[in-house]
């Protein structure tokens, strides 16, 4: 009781947001990492009816209907499950390996892009025959063959062995919009740190708004969704959109 009547609670808050597939109990709720912004915005039907009883005008009677649950988020860090997410993107695993004799065609002044990033222990052949490292650079996005490069004629048929790391690709807008359910574990900096947990039940993310991929400050991912009503959450005074607890 005394916390119900408490009056002073400014809020400040910083913390982890989790998220995981909506509708699968037994996913984990994993981290999303540095969250920016998480808002929640209601957008509101108004309905009037006119005071016509009475010189002047005014409002006779009104109801309010929320119509709408919005959500944005701007998140830091593009992590492979954040990109694909907001992508609508699926994301496959290529395992760090060897690859040996992959075909290309040469052409001087331009890059040759590898099945495999950051390549290493590069070799490039021409038939049997081994190109002399001078003739091409090696750069983490593939082999670049500089103009006038000796060794290398254009449209050479070339066979370029190579090791490459462990890497991930995201092949976007291949998939639907995620539904996602989303927990904040929040603690207020206004108030001694104390929680704020607020679950949001049931996410339709919407796709990022940019990817700004040169820029001269840190890169973002800003998504915006709704919040859909959540079947599952029934029974009196039960939100089935998100709940809100706090210390």
């Amino acid at each position: 009781m005394a916390l119900i009547k408490q009056i002073y609670k400014p809020q400040w808050t910083v913390g982890q947001v989790y998220a995981r597939p909506w509708g699968v109990a037994a996913a984990p709720r994993t981290p999303v990492g540095n969250v920016l912004l998480l808002e929640l915005s209601h957008e509101e039907e108004v309905k009037k009816q006119a005071d016509m009883t009475r010189l002047g005008g005014g409002t006779y009677a009104q109801v309010r209907r929320i119509s709408g649950v919005a959500v944005k988020m701007d998140l830091a860090d593009w992590n492979p499950v954040n990109f694909a997410r907001s992508t609508f993107g699926t994301s496959a695993v290529l395992a760090a390996g060897a690859v040996v004799d992959e075909p290309h065609k040469a052409h001087l002044g331009g890059l040759i892009r590898l099945a495999g990033l950051q390549p290493s222990l590069v070799t490039i052949k021409i038939g049997v025959a081994a190109v002399d490292a001078s003739a091409y650079e090696v750069r983490p996005e593939g082999i670049f063959i500089p103009e006038g490069s000796v060794g290398i004629a254009e449209d050479d048929d070339l066979l370029i062995s190579y090791t490459h790391p462990e890497m991930v690709s995201v092949e976007a807008l291949t998939s639907a919009a995620p539904e996602l359910e989303l927990s904040f574990g929040g603690l207020n900096e206004a108030d001694s740190g104390k929680p704020v947990v607020v679950d949001i039940w049931r996410v339709s993310s919407g796709i990022a708004k940019t990817l700004a991929l040169v820029q001269s400050d840190f890169g973002k991912l800003s998504i915006e969704g709704e919040v859909l009503k959540d079947p599952t959450k029934v029974g009196v005074g039960i939100s089935p959109y998100y709940r809100t607890q706090m210390v």
